[in-house]
């Protein structure tokens, strides 16, 4: 096969959420598949690290597409423009676009609705293209995958798209999280905690992750227990965080919350298997990564229970309504004092972080790709 790929987001010491999905499934397809062709289409100049093997042909397709006019561009005029010298088989999607005049057959990947469900968090231009512009990808596709059930479930309520034509592929986790050993969660926490314990919260820091709650929870938290326990924040500053950051400035213990903004590969092992808990009450969510990793890290998580987290987490994290302040600091202190509630939660992760595998989703990807070419 001759297979194009959306590589837009493979980005050098930046690969956030959707990026770092396309790079775990992509490589493993070039790998698993080196008699196949695969053309890496790209908005800007890219890295070599990203040139999986001698079977991938790198474009440079102008112009870079941060911003939906851009978007516009690159998908409807540029990529057909250039992919019809190269008639591939099938074009890949993995973030969530296409291409309404490409004639390739196309399989597109859609990570969440978050457009649908929190419109006034997402820019003005943004919102419109989405609302414009992904019904109209859905239906043009001929296969879409969806991270996760409560996606694909999400997908058929809000466009009416057929359920045979939507295939479930979970995200896995990616190398690099491991249980940290006593010793270096003593180094990691006095570099980062003054040597006490802490909660962490990776993601962006955006209306939609909840941090207002957390840091409003955390409060609570260290009034009911008078403890030492910190709160560090891994994450890039996100659009429209004015509320997160009026909360923080408000917070009576804002001298015991770190923001760490972006947190490079090398030390993120390390923070996360270092820390009392993973707290992760997002208010919607089309998957969770952090929630499998912190399993890998061997650390207790506690999670919302709504959209799909309650599928990623299983029976491995306390779930607690993401509106309730009161739900979440319960939460943090039961998880604080309760050394047999961590050891259960981290052995039930143990067994629930084997449904989630980068090689199996790799090649459940590679299958509906052929399919949809063997059909054409």
């Amino acid at each position: 096969m001759k297979i194009a790929v959306n590589t837009r987001l493979l980005l050098k010491d930046r690969l956030e959420g959707i990026g770092r999905v396309t790079y775990e499934i992509v490589q493993r397809l070039v790998a698993q598949h080196p008699d196949d062709e695969f053309i890496f289409c790209f908005d800007r100049p890219y890295h070599d690290e990203f040139i999986f093997g001698e079977n991938v042909t790198p474009l440079v397709i102008s112009p870079p597409s941060r911003h939906p006019f851009l978007w516009y561009l690159w998908f409807e005029q540029s990529l057909p423009r250039v992919l019809k010298k190269y008639q591939p088989d099938v074009f890949y999607s993995p973030d969530g676009y296409n291409s309404l005049n490409l004639k390739s057959p196309s399989v597109m990947v859609t990570h969440d609705l978050a457009h649908v469900h929190y419109p006034k968090e997402i820019p003005f231009w943004v919102r419109k293209y989405y609302h414009h512009y992904v019904p109209k990808y859905l239906e043009k596709s001929d296969r879409i995958i969806s991270v996760s059930h409560a996606t694909k479930a999400d997908i058929i309520e809000q466009y009416a798209i057929p359920s045979e034509k939507i295939s479930v592929v979970h995200n896995g986790n990616r190398n690099g999280f491991f249980k940290i050993e006593k010793e270096q969660k003593k180094i990691t926490r006095a570099k980062y905690s003054q040597g006490c314990k802490y909660f962490f919260y990776l993601g962006a820091v955006h209306p939609r992750k909840n941090l207002e709650r957390l840091i409003l929870a955390f409060d609570l938290f260290k009034q009911t227990t008078g403890s030492d326990v910190k709160l560090l924040i891994g994450g890039r500053l996100a659009w429209q965080n004015d509320t997160v950051q009026r909360i923080f400035e408000q917070s009576v213990h804002k001298a015991e919350i770190k923001f760490l903004g972006f947190i490079p590969e090398e030390d993120l092992s390390y923070l996360l298997g270092s820390a009392l808990a993973m707290v992760y009450v997002s208010l919607f969510e089309g998957f969770g990564l952090p929630i499998l990793e912190a399993m890998y890290a061997e650390v207790p998580v506690i999670t919302s229970n709504v959209s799909a987290m309650p599928e990623v987490a299983g029976a491995a994290a306390l779930l607690i309504d993401p509106l309730s302040v009161g739900d979440l600091v319960l939460a943090m202190q039961k998880i604080y004092e309760d050394k047999s509630l961590r050891k259960n939660l981290i052995e039930k992760g143990k067994i629930q972080r084997e449904k989630f595998n980068w090689d199996q989703s790799a090649e459940q990807t590679y299958t509906i790709l052929k399919e949809v070419v063997s059909k054409k």
